[in-house]
């Protein structure tokens, strides 16, 4: 068995994040419009059919921009907590809203979505693994202010894994954004930067984590350059990819056993596509 996983947007103008089997999926945010939504799937042969849930991680608009109508237009549930769902500026039918909280478990199908607390600058946020009924497991690592306790322990037990790598150090402190800003990005609850994200990845990675996705990198802080060099001399086995705040990623397929060679764990989306047909 394995996993199906895609950034269809990862950044302060939208995140969404597509995990699936060849049945069901699930998607992590809907921070771009439905449409957008729609489109990205459609360019990477992936059915909206078999989003079966939408699962938020917080209340801020570049994580539910599109949950609402997404939602709405494709029947799909939409899990959050109920602190978040108060912050929210859209209201869903009752039938159409699940509430979960800290270390819930939630099965779509053969998945299961496991629910953990984290440190960020919202009303109740939360990260997210996915995982498969043989235990492949993929985790969703954003909008963190730095690794807890709950963000190391899922962390190690991933295959892949979104992690968020937002700012370089130096460039945040020269930049010119206000100092409040600034203090709110780097004071603990707010985002990780390029070094906390790589501390992470080098003392917590599991032998298994085959890909790891930085995500949610910062336009006027960071670069997706800077962010591979950072990476590269510490990659081992694991695929090193950055997602785009202007497109989707490939879809890339994450098996139990990481391979020795990499075309025998993944391969573009155009050579799977006729796993993601209806």
């Amino acid at each position: 068995m394995a996993l199906f996983t895609t950034a269809l947007n990862s950044g302060s103008n939208g995140n969404c994040y597509y995990v699936g089997n060849n049945i069901e999926a699930v998607l992590i945010d809907a921070g771009i419009s439905c449409r957008e939504t729609e489109k990205r799937m459609l360019r990477l042969g992936l059915s909206i059919k078999k989003v079966k849930a939408i699962f938020i991680s917080h209340e801020h608009d570049d994580h539910i921009n599109g949950a609402k109508v997404l939602s709405q237009k494709h029947q799909l549930p939409v899990y959050i907590t109920k602190t978040t769902l108060q912050n929210c500026r859209f209201n869903l039918p009752n039938e159409m809203v699940h509430h979960f909280t800290d270390n819930d478990q939630v099965n779509i199908g053969n998945l299961t979505v496991s629910a953990f607390s984290k440190l960020h600058d919202a009303s109740d946020p939360h990260s997210f693994t996915v995982k498969d009924n043989e235990g492949v497991c993929v985790g969703i690592f954003t909008d963190i202010g730095k690794a807890c306790e709950q963000v190391i322990f899922h962390f190690k037990q991933c295959h892949a894994a979104y992690l968020e790598a937002n700012y370089d150090s130096a460039m945040l402190d020269k930049g010119n954004y206000p100092y409040h800003l600034k203090r709110r990005i780097s004071g603990g609850n707010g985002h990780l930067s390029n070094a906390q994200a790589l501390e992470l990845f080098k003392r917590h990675r599991s032998d298994k984590l085959s890909h790891l996705i930085l995500s949610h990198l910062s336009k006027n802080n960071n670069s997706p350059e800077l962010v591979e060099n950072t990476f590269a001399d510490h990659a081992g086995t694991t695929k090193i990819i950055v997602a785009s705040r202007f497109k989707e990623t490939e879809v890339f397929q994450i098996i139990h056993t990481p391979a020795a060679n990499e075309n025998d764990f993944y391969k573009p989306a155009k050579e799977q596509s006729s796993l993601f047909k209806e």
